[in-house]
C-alpha cells in the first residue's frame, strides 16, 4: 500500500491496451495549448476562426447602419425644423397673405390704322394680352414640355423636378438646371426681385402655393404666357410672334412655337434675331421633348425639324414705327398716363405707308452707293389733316431717328411757294415780269443753277424753272418779315432767319411742317391741324379720346390759291419736276440745298399733299441728286399708286393767264407792276445793294396781306377718309377727293 501510494503516477496522452483511459485521466490533441502538426485540425481551427471574425464584421455594420440610419433621421427632424424656422421667419416678413394681389399686367398701347389694320403695339409688354383658348395650341404644349411637364399635376412645387435639378447639378459641379415650376417663375415675375437669396426663393414658393389656391392651371398658365419675358423686349407670346415672325400669337405654327419655348431658357443667347442656328438648335430639342410626351406625333415632328432657321430683324423694323413712336408721345397729351391697356386708333393708312416704305427704299437701294445717299423721308397728308402715312427713315431696325419730324433740314426752293405767294397778295400776279439777271444784294450775290438766266420771265415761269435771282427780287420788294409771317400762318412752325437768304430756304425745317405747309394750295386756303390720332379706347371699348370735329381756318383767298396752283402747276408740268407728273392734275415745288446736302419735293393733289426729302445723316453731300430726280421720282411712284382707281378732281381755285406771246418780249416787258414805295425808300432795282420792302395799298394789315376779309373757316366734313386709298377699285366709294366736297 505505502509503495501504492509513494508511486508517482505520469499522465499519459495517449491510451495504450495497458492503461485504458478509463483508469485515469487523459489529454486529448484538441485539449493541447499548442495546437499539434495535424492538418486536420488545423483547417478545423481556421473555419471557425474565420466565422467568428466574420460575425462579428457582420454585427460591425449592422451597426453602422443604424447608426446612420439614426443620426440622417436626428439631422432631417433638425434640418425640418431649422427649415419651418426659415420658412416662419422670411414669411413673417411678407405682407398678411389676405392682402396679396396679382398685379396689372403692363399696360399695352395697340396702335391700328384706319381699317383696324394693327400698325404696332407699345409698351412694357410690346403685344395684347391672349387668352390661353385663343392662342396657338402649340405654344402652351411646348412651355409645359421643355419647361415644367408635371405642371397640371404638382401644387406650385414639384419635389421630382427640384431633387432631380439638384442631382443633376451635384454631378456638374455647376447650376445646370433650375428646379422652379411655371408657377414659381410667375410669382417671381409678379411679385419678387431676380436676386439669387434664400428669402427670395422662400417667398417664391410660399408665393406660389398661394398663386395655385387662388387660381386655376389655366389660369396660370395664361398670365404667365403673357407676362414672361421673350427677348429683344418682348413681353408676352403675342409681343414675341410679332416681334419673330411678324405674325399673331394666334397663328404660330408647332416650328414657331418650339422656337418661343426655347428662348426662356435663355432670351439672349437662343434669340433668332442673334443666332438664327442656336435658336433653330434648341427649338429641335423643344420638339424632341413634345414628342417623348406623347403631345405631338412623328410626322408633325419630322415636318416641324424640317421647318428653316428664323431670321428675326435686330430690332423692330418696318416704316409703321415710325408712326407707333409719335403716337405714343402724343398720348400723355391726349390721355394723360396710360393705366391699362388702350387702343388708339390712328389716321394712317397702311396701304399707303407700305407704298412709301417702297418708294424710299427702292431708291435709296438702287442709287445710295452710285449717288452717295443714304437716307430718305415721305410725308403724306390729307384735306382734313390727317397724316395718311410717314416715312422717317430708309430702314427703322438700322435708326430709329425720325427724319420725317424731328430732322431739321435746310428746304432750298421747296421754300420759294412762300415767297411768291406773298408777291401774290401785295399785288403781283402770274403774268408779272421780273427780268431773271446776276444781282448782287450787299455781299450776296444769289446764282442760279449752273449759272443759267432767262431775262425777262413772268413769275409763273420763274417758280417753274425755280431763279433763284427772281425769288430774291420779290424778297426784296416784300420784305423777310412778310415772308415768314405767310410760311408760319401756312404752317411753318420753325423759328426763321429774318434776312433776303430766306427765299432760298436757308432756314431749317422738318418735312412734316414743310409738308402741312402745303395743304391750304390742296384744299384751297385752308390750315387744318394736322393729327395722327382720331379715337383711343380702354380694353373695354370706353371712349377716352375722340377727336373733334375738323374745321379749319381759312389762311389764303380763294383767288391766290388758284394763282398758285397754276403756278407751281407748271413745275410738274414743264419746270424741274417734271419727273412727278403722272397724269393726275398736280402741283408742287423742288428744292435742293447747297451742294447737294438735300433733295426736296413737296407736290400736291386735290387728293394728297406729299413732300419727299433725300440726303445723308451727317449732312455730306450727294452726287449732283437735285430735288427734280430722286425726290420727284419717289413722289411719283407712291402718288401713282395711292390714286390708283381714284375718281379725277381738278386742284381748287382757277386763274386765267394772258397768252405768253404776250406777255414776255424782249424789248417790250408787260404786267410789270413797280412795287409801292415806302415813304422815304427808293425803288428796288436788281443791281440794289440793300433788300427794300413794299407793301400793298389795300387788303393789308400792319404791311402783311390777309388771309381773308370775314375770317372765315372751312369745316372739313370728312375728318378721316376712307381707308381705302390705293386699295383695291372695286372698294371705292367715298374717297379723300370728296373731303371738302361734301362728297
Amino acid at each position: 500500500m505505502a509503495d501504492r501510494r509513494d508511486r508517482r503516477i505520469e499522465p499519459s496522452f495517449e491510451g495504450t491496451a495497458k492503461t485504458p483511459a478509463s483508469a485515469g485521466f487523459s489529454v486529448g490533441e484538441e485539449d493541447r495549448v499548442v495546437p499539434g502538426n495535424r492538418k486536420s485540425s488545423k483547417k478545423r481551427g481556421s473555419a471557425k476562426a474565420k466565422a467568428a471574425r466574420g460575425g462579428r464584421r457582420k454585427r460591425g455594420r449592422m451597426g453602422l447602419l443604424a447608426r446612420l440610419v439614426y443620426w440622417c433621421f436626428v439631422l432631417a427632424i433638425w434640418g425640418g425644423i431649422a427649415g419651418a424656422g426659415i420658412v416662419i421667419y422670411y414669411g413673417a416678413k411678407m405682407p398678411a397673405a389676405t392682402t396679396w394681389s396679382v398685379p396689372d399686367r403692363a399696360p399695352n398701347i395697340k396702335i391700328v390704322d384706319v381699317e383696324g389694320q394693327l400698325v404696332a403695339n407699345r409698351g412694357m409688354s410690346g403685344g395684347e394680352a391672349v387668352g390661353l383658348n385663343e392662342m396657338s395650341r402649340y405654344i402652351p404644349e411646348a412651355v409645359i414640355a421643355i419647361e415644367d411637364r408635371r405642371f397640371y399635376s404638382h401644387y406650385g412645387i414639384d419635389p421630382i423636378g427640384f431633387s432631380r435639378a439638384v442631382f443633376t447639378n451635384l454631378l456638374g459641379g455647376r447650376l445646370r438646371q433650375g428646379g422652379s415650376t411655371l408657377t414659381q417663375q410667375l410669382a417671381k415675375n409678379l411679385f419678387l426681385t431676380p436676386d439669387r437669396t434664400l428669402e427670395r426663393k422662400v417667398q417664391e414658393v410660399l408665393l406660389a402655393i398661394w398663386l395655385e389656391h387662388k387660381h386655376t392651371k389655366d389660369q396660370i398658365l395664361e398670365m404667365y404666357l403673357n407676362r414672361v419675358y421673350f427677348g429683344s423686349g418682348a413681353h408676352g407670346v403675342e409681343a414675341a410672334s410679332r416681334r419673330y415672325f411678324g405674325k399673331s400669337a394666334r397663328d404660330v405654327t408647332l416650328s414657331e412655337a418650339a422656337l418661343l419655348a426655347g428662348l426662356l431658357k435663355a432670351p439672349s443667347r437662343f434669340s433668332p434675331a442673334r443666332d438664327p442656328k442656336a435658336a433653330e438648335g434648341r427649338a429641335q430639342v423643344v420638339l424632341g421633348v413634345m414628342r417623348d410626351e406623347g403631345m405631338i406625333s412623328d410626322k408633325e415632328l419630322k415636318t416641324a425639324m424640317a421647318a428653316p432657321a428664323v431670321r428675326a430683324p435686330s430690332y423692330w423694323t418696318g416704316s409703321e414705327n415710325y408712326v407707333a413712336d409719335t403716337v405714343v408721345e402724343e398720348l400723355p397729351d391726349l390721355i394723360g398716363d396710360v393705366r391699362g391697356d388702350v387702343v388708339v386708333e390712328t389716321t394712317i393708312d397702311m396701304n399707303l405707308q407700305k407704298l412709301a416704305e417702297k418708294s424710299i427704299r427702292d431708291l435709296i437701294d438702287a442709287n445710295g452707293k452710285k449717288l452717295n445717299v443714304s437716307q430718305g423721308a415721305l410725308v403724306s397728308i390729307d384735306n382734313s389733316g390727317a397724316v395718311r402715312a410717314m416715312v422717317g427713315g430708309y430702314d427703322y431696325a438700322t435708326s430709329q431717328f425720325n427724319r420725317a419730324s424731328e430732322a431739321r433740314r435746310q428746304p432750298g426752293s421747296a421754300f420759294k411757294p412762300f415767297v411768291y405767294m406773298t408777291a401774290l397778295e401785295a399785288g403781283r400776279t402770274p403774268d408779272s415780269v421780273r427780268n431773271d439777271a446776276p444781282i448782287r444784294i450787299g455781299n450776296w450775290s444769289p446764282d442760279n443753277f449752273k449759272g443759267k438766266y432767262y431775262g425777262k420771265v413772268t413769275l409763273a415761269t420763274a417758280l417753274a424753272k425755280s431763279l433763284n435771282s427772281v425769288a430774291a427780287q420779290l424778297t426784296m420788294e416784300v420784305g423777310p418779315n412778310a415772308v415768314i409771317d405767310t410760311a408760319h400762318r401756312m404752317g411753318i412752325q420753325s423759328d426763321l432767319q429774318n434776312n433776303t437768304a430766306i427765299a432760298l430756304g436757308t432756314s431749317e425745317v422738318t418735312p412734316l411742317e414743310l409738308t402741312s405747309a402745303y395743304v391750304p394750295f390742296a384744299n384751297g386756303g385752308y390750315r387744318p391741324d394736322v393729327h395722327f390720332v382720331r379715337r383711343i379706347t380702354d380694353g373695354n371699348g370706353k371712349v377716352l379720346y375722340q377727336a373733334k370735329e375738323a374745321t379749319a381756318p381759312r389762311v389764303a383767298r380763294t383767288e391766290i390759291i388758284g394763282m398758285m396752283n397754276s403756278m407751281m402747276s407748271g413745275t410738274v408740268e414743264v419746270g424741274t419736276a417734271k419727273k412727278a407728273a403722272f397724269g393726275w392734275p398736280s402741283a408742287g415745288k423742288t428744292g435742293t440745298s447747297q451742294n447737294s446736302r438735300d433733295a426736296w419735293f413737296v407736290g400736291y393733289t386735290a387728293n394728297l399733299t406729299t413732300g419727299v426729302w433725300f440726303g445723308n445723316d451727317d449732312g455730306t453731300a450727294m452726287k449732283n441728286v437735285t430735288g427734280g430726280a430722286l425726290p420727284a421720282q419717289a413722289w411719283h411712284e407712291f402718288m401713282m399708286a395711292a390714286h390708283q382707281g381714284v375718281p379725277v378732281k381738278p386742284l381748287p381755285g382757277t386763274w386765267r393767264s394772258t397768252p405768253s406771246d404776250a406777255i414776255v418780249q424782249d424789248d417790250i416787258p408787260l404786267n410789270i407792276e413797280p412795287p409801292a414805295p415806302i415813304p422815304g425808300q427808293a425803288v428796288p432795282t436788281a443791281s440794289a445793294s440793300q433788300p427794300q420792302r413794299a407793301v400793298r395799298q389795300t387788303g393789308q394789315r400792319n404791311g402783311v396781306a390777309m388771309p381773308s376779309d370775314d375770317g372765315s373757316t372751312a369745316s372739313i366734313d370728312h375728318p378721316v377718309p376712307p381707308g381705302d386709298v390705293g386699295g383695291p377699285t372695286k372698294k371705292r366709294g367715298t374717297s379723300i377727293l370728296d373731303i371738302l366736297s361734301g362728297g
